[in-house]
Parts: C-alpha cells; structure tokens; sequence
C-alpha cells in the first residue's frame, strides 16, 4: 500500500528491528526502500541477502540525497520517510491509511506520532522510556502500553513517518539537498508542501511509533538548517511553524493565506537575524 522510504547509515542492528517492526506491526503489506549510506557494518549485505529494495552511496550521503534516491524505486501510490531507529507500533499504518480515506484531496501532510524516551519540549510526542536504545528497548512493556498514552490529534505534520502523495513528492521535488545532510530538511520539505496548497498538515495520535532519538545525526557534522531556512523562505523555522502550521498544536483547519503577517516583534526578530545572525 504504501513505499517506506528508510535511510540508514551504518545502523544494522536499528535497521533490522525497524524492518521487523514494520512486516509485524503494520496491518497492510507495503513496499520497503532502504539507502545504504556506507554500509560497512554490514547493512549493505543485509538488505541484499534479504532482498530488500534499496539504493546505495559509498559514503554517508544524508538524508536528504538518501530519501531522494530511495524515491527513484517507489512503485506505490503513497511514500512513506521511516527513520532507521524507530520502531512501529500495532496498525500504525491502518490509522495513516484511515486518514487519507476521508481526506478531499491527494494534496496533504500527515504524519504518525513519536513515543519518545526523552523530553524535548516538543508537543507532538508522547514522553514515554521504553529504552534509550537497542540493547535496553522493552518490547512487551511498549507492547501492552502504547494505546494506553492519552494523546490527540495534533497539527503540523512534518517529521516521520510522514506521509505524501507520489504526485506531490514529485511536485515539491522531494527533500532539498542543500540542507544536506538534512538539518531543517523536514521544515523546508513541509514549506513546499505549504508552497504548492497543502493545507492538511495532520498528526495521528493513534498511529504511533517508538524513536530511540537522534542515533544518526548524533554522529554527522549538522549544517545550519536554521540559517538556510531563513535565507530561502525569508522567515525563521519557528514563524512557518508556529503562524503557518502550528506545529504541535491540537489539530485544527489552517488558514488559506500564502502569506502571513509578521507581527511588530517577529519583524523586530527578522531584522535582528539578517542583519546580524545570517
């Protein structure tokens, strides 16, 4: 039903209990894409014994070239962007593929919802440790209490899983690479979305996944994805998020407006950034 994109570098172990997750966990069968990025520890010869689609860079890519060249070989209606170190939960994908059914158009965001170890501040997840990785991750205890988390739907789609139309992914051009290895790719991915008329920017509560958190960028030499929003969108990250999408905010209908005004201290805030800080 759907193509779930999973970019992963050097992961195995994350990479195997993502896929796991997904053949076990999901109530449709759906079309798995991983990119390799290096894939020395193994994973490159995983995906391959497993016959798993995939795509493959000899070195660290990032996310966005990842997400790109996975896209080449989606054969399904809907692509799916999967982190390597999440884990999904009973029918997350049943809740998704509930939405788009009563969904007017094919021009929408959606995403799951984020089960977290760690508090980051970030109103569209649910705090909840079940392990900060692998080797400590328990997999009954989330299994007998993830439904169990009050949550409700939330908007502004735009971390993952996330899921878009073909078309539209098509559209907008898929993930830019000039924020590689992807820092603020997720906000610029949603702007364009914004940009071409989605206005259906929708988190699922009942659709949910487990994220260990950051076992990949950890590890990269981030580029200033805040910097590049800005200089691009002529706005800060968090105006298109909080004015724009409402990012974390219980759902709600947005605004058709392609442009929304900046208040006298977010002009103040503007200025201040182009002529100091970018």
């Amino acid at each position: 039903m759907f193509s779930i994109l999973i970019p992963s570098w050097n992961n195995l172990k994350y990479l195997q209990l993502c896929i796991e997750s997904i053949q076990k966990n999901s109530f449709y069968k759906h079309q798995i894409v991983v990119h390799i990025n290096d894939g020395s520890d193994g994973s490159l010869d995983w995906v391959k014994e497993n016959k798993i689609d995939f795509t493959h860079t000899n070195d660290n890519a990032g996310v966005c070239i990842a997400l790109n060249m996975a896209a080449t070989k989606a054969t399904e209606e809907y692509i799916v962007f999967v982190n390597d170190d999440m884990y999904c939960l009973p029918n997350w994908d049943k809740f998704l593929a509930d939405e788009i059914a009563i969904v007017s158009s094919d021009c929408f965001m959606i995403s799951a919802t984020m089960i977290e170890p760690k508090d980051t501040n970030n109103n569209a997840v649910i705090v909840a440790n079940y392990g900060n990785d692998i080797d400590n991750f328990n997999e009954a205890k989330i299994l007998q209490e993830f439904t169990t988390h009050n949550k409700e739907d939330w908007s502004g789609s735009c971390w993952p899983p996330n899921i878009v139309h073909k078309y539209y992914w098509n559209l907008v051009g898929g993930y830019s690479i000039e924020f590689s290895p992807g820092m603020s790719s997720d906000d610029d991915f949603a702007m364009k979305m914004w940009q071409v008329g989605c206005r259906h920017f929708k988190g699922i509560a009942a659709s949910r996944v487990y994220h260990f958190q950051q076992k990949s960028t950890k590890r990269i030499e981030k580029n200033n994805g805040g910097k590049q929003f800005f200089n691009k969108w002529e706005m800060t990250q968090s105006h298109f998020n909080k004015k724009y999408i409402k990012k974390g905010q219980p759902f709600q209908i947005l605004a058709a407006e392609t442009k929304i005004p900046f208040s006298f201290k977010e002009k103040l805030k503007h200025f201040y950034k182009r002529k100091f800080k970018y």
